[in-house]
């Protein structure tokens, strides 16, 4: 056991440098097949012990930006959460490895395992999952045919192939080699063949990163000033439009928390970003915090016209739990060390048409909300032709989450097949062209206004099509391998062994 838990560990760290900062994702077959390994021979009720030591190697050091930005307290509990899925993991492979095409069968679970995280307990947490590993990568073409969990599930099934290669022996080997360049090329066929996606207009959109006053990573140190900061570049974006050195634009798009106060109850924020408005000409989608009574928050994009004034909302899908919100604050004590800093609750939004923006549909999303599916693919969907990123990393700005939230953000340009436009209060903002191509971005930390020509498309991906599909059906595929394998044990306790005596230690419960 040592020695596959040291295995484990070190597929975990190995694991880990496929995401930023260093991004090698050259290494994630060789990690994921070394976990398949580990738990290979053992019995369920063991197998969680290197599944577990994965777990704490890969995720620990995956979110270690958490440790400085929000804090140890909260880095531990959510790594530890993290780590029991994979704990989890290591019985359900071990079980599924008695199965005569054992390989086939972990592909499935890894998916399964990763969806369920991503979504549980409370908001989840899909960071880490192997997708988002892949965007500079030969793979990431395949992204609008079968979408983030269909990668996620290609990844798996060539790292388990590939465990299969080692084990095999003689013409099983032969055939596992096969199996793995087979499924290897289908990776990468889409390389050859880029999903085509038809642009029907283009547009012109200006991203405001208005940059923050005092500490870099406190967006609440001097709120006012950060609003006041998107006004002004907004007002001199329109000048420079004026004197003709800069194109007119379609619509101005301000990052999460260029508001922190709400503006329809606060006097200097509202009429400042009229005045922003009524300089620009053209609408505003601001990114605001709204009361919503005594206990509750809102974080809205709000559309935000020269001559109507606020109009359409998207609100943030996905708060972060106990970042954004207490789950259980009834059982908690709220005085208790930052939970005090969350006195109200932010309360999840629902939207899934997208808004409607200078007659352009835009699919929106709220920081964290870039992580999961269902926002972007609800919005791309229902018609949205253009995908815009409302974020605030202030608090993550010296860390190497902002690099991580990027990739994903270029991620879903590619699956959705879209044009993409990110704007954060002082990084990263950039534009992200369908093919994942960074096209413009400003340096961290600073004010900076890009102004780039985009294009629009009505054309929905195969990817967004299948949306949740892949992920249940790998849910329903792992469901079925564990079920046939609880029938064959059964079978196995009571048909009678050599000489007609029961077998009470089958073969099949511990593999040589």
């Amino acid at each position: 056991m040592l020695l596959r838990t040291s295995l484990a560990l070190v597929a975990g760290l190995t694991l880990s440098l496929a995401f930023e900062p260093l991004a090698l994702p050259i290494v994630m077959p060789f990690a994921v097949a070394a976990f398949f390994l580990s738990t290979r021979g053992l019995r369920a009720r063991s197998a969680w012990i290197p599944g577990l030591g994965f777990g704490v190697a890969f995720y620990f050091t995956h979110i270690s930006w958490m440790r400085d930005s929000i804090g140890p307290d909260a880095w531990v509990a959510l790594a530890t959460i993290e780590s029991l899925f994979y704990a989890v993991l290591g019985s359900v492979t071990a079980a599924l490895h008695r199965r005569r095409l054992w390989a086939l069968w972990m592909a499935p679970a890894w998916v399964t395992m990763e969806v369920v995280r991503s979504g549980w307990p409370f908001s989840g947490m899909p960071w880490g999952r192997l997708a988002f590993g892949v965007v500079d990568t030969p793979a990431a073409p395949a992204l609008p045919y079968v979408g983030s969990v269909g990668v996620s599930l290609l990844v798996a099934l060539v790292s388990s192939l590939l465990a299969w290669v080692v084990v095999a022996r003689g013409r099983e080997q032969r055939v596992a080699g096969g199996a793995s360049v087979a499924v290897l090329a289908l990776t990468l066929l889409p390389a050859l063949t880029p999903y085509d996606v038809e642009e029907t207009g283009q547009a012109t959109v200006a991203a405001v990163q208005g940059n923050l006053p005092g500490p870099a990573d406190n967006i609440l140190f001097d709120s006012q000033q950060v609003t006041d900061n998107h006004v002004q570049a907004t007002i001199d974006l329109a000048d420079q439009i004026a004197a003709g050195a800069q194109p007119e634009v379609d619509f101005v798009l301000w990052p999460e928390n260029s508001t922190a106060s709400d503006p329809f109850g606060n006097a200097a924020v509202n009429a400042g970003i009229r005045s922003a408005s009524a300089a620009i000409g053209v609408p505003i989608l601001v990114g605001a915090i709204v009361d919503a009574g005594p206990d509750h928050v809102l974080n809205q994009g709000i559309v935000w016209d020269p001559v109507t004034g606020a109009g359409e909302r998207y609100t943030k899908r996905h708060p972060v739990p106990y970042g954004e919100y207490i789950p259980l604050r009834d059982y908690l004590d709220g005085t208790f060390g930052k939970l005090a800093l969350i006195p109200r609750d932010m309360l999840s939004g629902s939207r899934k048409t997208p808004l409607e923006i200078a007659g352009i549909s835009v699919a929106d999303a709220i920081c964290f909300d870039i992580a999961y599916d269902d926002g972007l693919y609800d919005q791309v969907s229902r018609g949205a032709e253009l995908l815009t990123v409302q974020t605030s990393n202030a608090s993550f700005i010296f860390t190497d989450q902002i690099d991580q939230q990027f990739a994903m953000t270029r991620l879903r340009a590619i699956e959705a097949g879209r044009w993409l436009v990110v704007a954060s209060p002082n990084g990263i903002s950039g534009v992200i062209s369908p093919e994942g191509e960074v096209v413009a971005t400003a340096d961290p930390r600073t004010q900076a206004v890009l102004v780039e020509q985009v294009g629009l498309s009505s054309d929905i991906t195969l990817a967004v099509r299948l949306g949740p599909w892949v992920g249940r059906s790998s849910a329903v595929l792992t469901g079925v391998g564990l079920l046939l394998g609880l029938l064959a044990y059964r079978r196995s306790r009571h048909s009678p062994a050599p000489g007609g005596v029961l077998d009470e230690n089958p073969e099949d419960e511990v593999l040589p």
